[in-house]
């Protein structure tokens, strides 16, 4: 067996609405919340970053697990906004849970499914008896261009994964994966560019639904079920509708998609965004309930997993559960968001 034992997710207190950066822009805010479907979104602080974010995740999910940081035997950090380009972010996590020094590391990129892809290569860890625990994290302060699209819904947030292979410790068994990928470049930023470029809708059709769907359709055959055998659904959610949207082409009524679906909330949390929603269904998933979940980044590929819901979970659960977390928040203006998101420039 091999699944997860522990989860965690950290979102930053601040928040400002999608009509507070549109009236900056005289832009119609309403008109605007309603087409992505996202209201605000979490706002990381001035000495908040991906590496502090997961830091806090992290030792969450150490929390679920009941374990200390001295038993993590590898660190997968995926981001998009590492602080450093040449000092990885695992190291300091790893520091920052005392973990013991005889662990594997590495920073992971593939845009908003590296987190994931850590998911996996700790799998595949675990189940070869290399580790014990492994952890992975999908973290991000997500940029946007002022006045671009994405300014409205670049988000930032982490969830953090430990996976494990002891029966008696995992709350929700991976029972399969499956990945699909292609060169689609629908997304980038340039080494030293500040802020990423994006094709417009062509992120949304040969991208987003295209792998999302490949990878998914993919794990069915894989795994020899149909859509209406899971429980909930989380997917990659970039906006509000998306997710909403790729449940439907699936199949799957909408309401198995709620519980996870937090962008109309915090934004998109890149990285985190599958990672965060993930946590959002652990909090109340029952035993013997099935989660499907499928990660995507630009660039293009999809991460998709069918994971069932142990017994363990009854136990083990966060203390504080994602929904009611993100509930506690404070609002600012778009002076304040260009301050903490040194959007402000110095001559």
């Amino acid at each position: 067996m091999v699944g997860i034992i522990g989860y965690g997710v950290h979102v930053p207190l601040r928040r400002i609405t999608v009509e507070e950066i549109a009236r900056v822009w005289k832009k119609d805010g309403k008109k605007i919340s309603n087409a992505i479907g996202v209201k605000e979104k979490a706002v990381g602080a001035f000495d908040e970053d991906a590496c502090t974010l997961a830091v806090e995740a992290s030792r969450k999910a150490l929390e679920t697990a009941g374990i200390s940081g001295e038993k993590i035997g590898a660190i997968f950090v995926g981001s998009e906004s590492h602080p450093y380009a040449v000092k990885p972010t695992a190291s300091i996590v790893g520091d920052a849970i005392q973990a013991s020094p005889e662990y594997m590391a590495a920073d992971l990129e593939f845009a908003c499914k590296a987190g994931t892809a850590g998911m996996q290569m700790c799998m595949g860890l675990v189940k070869s008896g290399m580790i014990e625990y492994g952890l992975a994290i999908g973290t991000d302060t997500a940029q946007g261009r002022p006045n671009d699209a994405l300014e409205f819904t670049a988000g930032s947030g982490a969830g953090a994964i430990i996976i494990g292979g002891k029966q008696e410790e995992i709350i929700a068994e991976i029972d399969e994966t499956y990945s699909y990928t292609t060169d689609t470049p629908d997304f980038w930023r340039r080494q030293q560019a500040e802020f990423p470029q994006h094709g417009g809708r062509f992120t949304g059709e040969p991208a987003y639904f295209k792998h999302v769907l490949g990878a998914v359709k993919g794990l069915l055959a894989k795994t020899k079920m149909n859509p209406n055998d899971f429980d909930y659904a989380v997917f990659h959610q970039p906006n509000g509708k998306f997710p909403k949207q790729i449940a439907k082409m699936l199949g799957i009524e909408e309401k198995r998609v709620l519980q996870g679906l937090l962008t109309p909330m915090i934004g998109n949390t890149y990285s985190g965004s599958s990672i965060v929603g993930l946590g959002s269904v652990l909090d109340i998933a029952k035993p013997g309930e099935k989660i499907l979940m499928a990660s995507y980044g630009s660039g293009a590929g999809s991460d998709a997993f069918a994971l069932t819901v142990t017994e363990n979970i009854r136990e083990k659960r966060a203390k504080v559960p994602v929904l009611e977390m993100i509930k506690e928040k404070e609002y600012i203006d778009y002076t304040e968001y260009a301050k903490h998101r040194k959007k402000i420039k110095t001559m």
